[in-house]
């Protein structure tokens, strides 16, 4: 049976390889379609190794006539095979940290295209006026109007960001050479945007304001992505004999306003290693910058459970003033969990991570930033699991003792996070979301707030912080009755923390088992 399967398309970006080489595809082209049928000018964002690269080469292959890697697809029956169209392709591939090199770059894929398409363009300094003249020619030189596919369209800003002088030069460069797209609207049959950042309201796309964003727009939810339909019919046969539920819990969870998806290099890293569970997504990118976004903001790391922002935050960031909660989502390690249509127009949503490998991954890098433990961390993790899983709130301090006592001092001198309360919490938090388990920060009541909740194995731990208190952590837990709406739900544990600044542990622990 294992000699029958069709071979994974890891790495492959190019549709005609895929199609040609007898790899596994997962039919997008009858979304392709309904782009092209109800408009002409799109922007999609998604993460990064989303399947971006391979919709734009599909729509590049729809466009140049290529009917025969179309055989038993959507597209082969409803698309008019007699028409071709002139692509220009702007692809951002390489990394370029300065503007000459930029300017390179641009002029570089620019001549690939006239080359490819058989135009010259003479005004080679100017890259708007190149990209027009292209445009132009191309339209002449076929007979046909042109679509613009443009990959990764801010990649030369997301490169930079550490350096905001040349992203803000990236960025005008940018602008230039996209609103010749809007200025050359007569000779183009359509264009689609892609990228990782949402720039919609910044000035990148301000002589480009004609495209449709259909980032959240759930027709398109799985234009990119795998949903659980394909796992369970292109991949039913590589997948055979996986635990499927645990597969959804570590890869799916992708929610872009519509069905969740999968993240496809996930799915193909785990079916090549043999249903192997790894974090093979976050593995490819460091999420340094945000780590360094969450020091310099001194960022409550327990508000990324239950973390409420407006659609105006998700939409865009500004070169000149980033936030940390829209950067990642559009980076993919938060999602939208939930959304709500807001009484005064609006909308607001509810961000989370989305699966178990971006949850476990992302607090085990801010663990080293908060803790410096990388050698004791395992070992810590195993601990106040085994604590949580078996109900043994003694084992659970004598773990949480353990961690605080092993984080070295300037640990604490420098990440302050605003008050010794964040800086201990955000540990405690940061550890438990590490073990991949069920955690609330800050869990409404109708009586208040709850610290954290804790959730593993029917145990359910309600948890109060203070530091520097009188050691009445947990009277204020009993006396809110902030365990009243899990009673019948589990066992259900009361536990007050004290910490001391001071002494840089745990001052008091105490705790009571909840019956009824």
């Amino acid at each position: 049976m294992a000699a029958l399967r069709r071979k994974l398309p890891i790495g492959i970006q190019t549709f005609g390889k895929i199609r040609e080489g007898g790899y596994l595809y997962v039919d997008k082209t009858d979304m392709a379609l309904d782009l092209v049928e109800r408009g002409s000018y799109y922007f999609l964002s998604r993460p990064r190794r989303f399947g971006k690269s391979l919709f734009i080469s599909t729509l590049q292959a729809l466009f140049e006539g290529k009917r025969e890697l179309f055989a038993g697809l959507a597209a082969e029956k409803r698309w008019d095979w007699g028409v071709t169209y002139p692509v220009i392709k702007l692809s951002f591939a390489g990394v370029a940290r300065s503007v000459a090199d930029m300017r390179q770059d641009i002029e570089n894929i620019l001549k690939k295209n006239q080359a490819r398409l058989g135009v010259t363009c003479e005004r080679t300094e100017d890259l708007g006026g190149c990209l027009a003249e292209l445009i132009e020619r191309a339209c002449e030189t076929y007979g046909q109007k042109v679509v613009v596919l443009v990959d990764e369209y801010d990649k030369l800003i997301l490169d930079n960001l550490d350096q905001v002088a040349v992203a803000a030069e990236a960025r005008e460069i940018l602008k230039d050479l996209y609103a010749t797209i809007k200025d050359s609207d007569e000779f183009i049959k359509f264009a689609l945007l892609t990228g990782v950042s949402r720039f919609a309201r910044v000035s990148i796309f301000s002589g480009l304001n004609n495209l449709e964003d259909i980032s959240l727009n759930p027709d398109y939810a799985t234009i990119c992505g795998y949903t659980q339909r394909d796992l369970e019919t292109v991949f039913s046969e590589h997948l055979r004999g996986a635990d499927m539920a645990r597969v959804r819990e570590w890869y799916n969870g992708y929610r872009f306003l519509g069905e969740p998806v999968y993240n496809p290099f996930d799915i193909l890293l785990f079916l090549k290693n043999n249903h192997r569970f790894d974090s093979y997504w976050f593995a490819t990118g460091t999420p340094s910058f945000l780590v360094k976004l969450i020091r310099e903001n001194d960022y409550f790391l327990p508000r990324l459970t239950d973390l409420w922002v407006t659609s105006s935050l998700v939409d865009s960031f500004d070169i000149e003033d980033i936030r940390l909660e829209p950067i990642m989502f559009q980076a993919g390690y938060l999602t939208i969990k939930e959304a709500r249509e807001r009484r005064m127009g609006g909308y607001a949503y509810l961000l989370g991570f989305p699966n178990k490998e971006v949850q476990l991954s992302f607090n085990d890098i801010l663990i080293d930033y908060l803790t410096d433990q990388r050698a004791e961390k395992a070992p810590l993790q195993d601990r106040l699991y085994a604590a949580l899983e078996s109900g043994d709130p003694e084992g659970l301090r004598k773990a949480l003792t353990a961690l605080f006592a092993s984080i070295p001092y300037t640990n604490y001198v420098n990440n302050v996070i605003s008050s010794y309360e964040g800086y201990f919490a955000s540990v405690v938090y940061a550890y438990l979301a590490s073990l991949g388990i069920e955690i609330t920060a800050e869990d409404v009541t109708n009586r208040g707030r709850i610290d954290l909740t804790v959730r593993l194995n029917g145990n359910i731990y309600v948890i109060e912080f203070k530091v520097d208190g009188d050691g009445k952590a947990l009277e204020q837990v009993r006396e809110k009755g902030y365990h009243e709406k899990y009673l019948g739900r589990g066992t259900v544990f009361l536990i007050g923390i004290d910490f001391s600044s001071t002494a840089k542990n745990i001052a008091g622990f105490a705790w009571e088992k909840m019956s009824g």
